[in-house]
C-alpha cells in the first residue's frame, strides 16, 4: 500500500520542480496542491493499515520510515502554507520520494509484539519521529543556506539568490528546526527509557533484552542526539551559526538516515519488531 502514496510524492516533486524553474505562480499553487494531495493519499494508506491493525501501524523499518515521510510531508506542508514560502519543496520533495521507496520495497503489515502495547512506548515512537521530521527540515534549510552563501560570495547573483529567502531568513529557520527537533528527540529518548525500565527485567522477548546503548540503532540516535546538542550549545555559546550551522545540520540529519535505513533494515537486534 505504500506504493499508492509514493506515487503521489513523485508527482509532486514534479510540479516543484517546475515551480522552482519556472517561478510562476500558478506552478506554485499546483505544486502545493499536489503536496496537499499526497499527504491526504498517505493519510487514507494509514488510516487503512490502522484499521486493519487496530493500532497505529508505526512498527517494523517500513513502517517507521513511512510515517516520517507522512510527518514530514504534513510539517512541510503546514510551515509552507502558514509562511507562503515554496522554495524549500523542490529539496524536500525529493528527500520524501526517496524515503517513501524504501518504505515500498518492505510494504508489508506487520503485526506489533505483545510487548509493544504501551502508551509509552507509542509517545516515544512519535517524539522520536517528530524529532526526526524537524531534522530533515533543518538539514534542507542548511544545504539551502550554504548555496545561497556561495553565490553571494562569487558576487553572482542568479539562479538561488532569485528563487531562495534570505540568509538571515534561513539561518532562523534552521535554528528554530532544531530545537525543535532536539527537543522532541530528548523527550522521546526519556520517555524510551522510561519505558524500557518498566518491563519486567526477565521478559523473554530477545529484542526487549537486547535494548542497549551497545545496540546499533540506539548507539547511532544516541551519537544523533550528540551532534545536534552541540550545535544548539555552538550557536548559544560561541557562536556557531550560518554556515557552521547549516553543516552541523547536514551532518545530524546523515546520522538520523543512517539509522532510518541501514541500521534500521539491517543491523539493529532490539527494533526490528
Amino acid at each position: 500500500m505504500n506504493l499508492l502514496p509514493l506515487l503521489f510524492y513523485v508527482a509532486a516533486g514534479v510540479a516543484y520542480g517546475l515551480h522552482f524553474t519556472k517561478r510562476s505562480p500558478r506552478a506554485g499553487r499546483m505544486a502545493t496542491a499536489s503536496l496537499a494531495g499526497a499527504v491526504l493519499v498517505h493519510t487514507f494508506v494509514i488510516g487503512m493499515q490502522t484499521m486493519e491493525l487496530g493500532r497505529l501501524p508505526f512498527v517494523g523499518a517500513s513502517g517507521i520510515i513511512s510515517a516520517f515521510v507522512w510527518l514530514l510531508a504534513v510539517a512541510y506542508l503546514y510551515t509552507e502554507v502558514s509562511t507562503d514560502e515554496r522554495a524549500m519543496g523542490v529539496f524536500i520533495v525529493p528527500l520524501l520520494v526517496v524515503l517513501q521507496a524504501a518504505s515500498a520495497l518492505g510494504d508489508r503489515v506487520i503485526v506489533p509484539a505483545p510487548v509493544l502495547d504501551s502508551p509509552l512506548l507509542a509517545v516515544h515512537v512519535m517524539s522520536v519521529l517528530f524529532a526526526y521530521a524537524g531534522f530533515a527540515l533543518a538539514c534542507v534549510v542548511g544545504i539551502t543556506y550554504v548555496l545561497l552563501f556561495r553565490e553571494l560570495k562569487a558576487k553572482q547573483l542568479g539562479f538561488f539568490a532569485a528563487r531562495l529567502p534570505s540568509l538571515q531568513v534561513l539561518d532562523a529557520m534552521n535554528g528554530r528546526a532544531v530545537g525543535i527537533g532536539w527537543l522532541f528527540l530528548t523527550a522521546g529518548l526519556a520517555v524510551g527509557a522510561v519505558w524500557l525500565f518498566q518491563l519486567h527485567p526477565d521478559t523473554p522477548d530477545p529484542r526487549v533484552r537486547a535494548m542497549s546503548l551497545f545496540d546499533p540503532k540506539i548507539f547511532v540516535v544516541s551519537l544523533s542526539w550528540l551532534v545536534y546538542s552541540f550545535e544548539l550549545y555552538a550557536r548559544r555559546a560561541i557562536g556557531w551559526n550560518g554556515k557552521r550551522a547549516a553543516w552541523l545540520s547536514a551532518l545530524g540529519f546523515s546520522i538520523v538516515l543512517l539509522n532510518l535505513v541501514p541500521v534500521g533494515y539491517f543491523l539493529t537486534e532490539s527494533h526490528n519488531f
